[in-house]
Formats: structure tokens, sequence, C-alpha cells
């Protein structure tokens, strides 16, 4: 969030014992922080990266396309419930879905939903 008021004194303050010019330096880091469309597209992913039957789902869909009856079946959870993670990965653009004849079918949107699982699977590694 932008604050574009004048820093208040306890900042300035703390930054004039670091910089010569702490005005100016608040300004470069206010222009560091992303807009706030930005940080919400990226809050929505990882929200629907924060449950375990949506992982699940995503490493499910990593051997390609799957009928939610298959995904279903993977879970053993109900419909309702698979069509729920579903909609929340497809909301925030991990995946898509086509029809074809009766069935939808779903994949991963791009290939950067493996990324982030294999990023958060080599951070667990690294403990």
């Amino acid at each position: 969030m932008m604050n574009t008021d004048t820093p208040s004194e306890p900042t300035c303050y703390g930054l004039n014992k670091l910089v010569d010019e702490p005005t100016e330096r608040i300004e470069t880091l206010q222009s560091l922080v992303p807009s706030n469309e930005d940080t919400e597209q990226k809050q929505e992913i990882f929200k629907a990266l924060a449950n375990e039957d949506r992982i699940r789902i995503l490493e499910i869909l990593r051997e390609g396309e799957r009928c939610v009856c298959e995904l279903q079946a993977a879970l053993e959870a109900p419909q309702s419930t698979v069509a729920t993670h579903l909609r929340k990965l497809k909301d925030a653009g991990l995946v898509k879905s086509r029809k074809q004849g009766t069935w939808r079918l779903y994949r991963t949107a791009d290939t950067a939903a493996f990324e982030l699982l294999n990023l958060a699977e080599a951070m667990r590694d690294d403990e």
C-alpha cells in the first residue's frame, strides 16, 4: 500500500542516521512496493495453493489432463468438493478446462504451477 503522506518523524529520524537523503530513500523504497492489483493476483495464487487437496490435484495434473471423475477417484472425495477445489484453482489461473462431449477435462494452465510446487519441495529439502 503506497503512502503518499510525508514520512513520520520516527521514520525520518531512523533514516537520517542511516542515509544522507532520507526523503529520496523513502521515495525509492516506495517505488519498489508493488501495486495492490499485483499483490492481490499473487495472493490469489498462494491462497489456491494453501490447501493440500488442491496441491494434490495439481500433482495429478502434472501427468496430463484429467476429468473430474478421475480426480474424485484419486482423492476419494465427493464431486462437489473436487469441483470447489477446481474452481479455486481455475479462478487463480492455475488450471484450465475444456469440454469434450459430456466430459470436462482439466489441465494446468502453465508449467509455472509446477515450478512453484518444485520450489516448495526444494525449500523443504533445504531445512
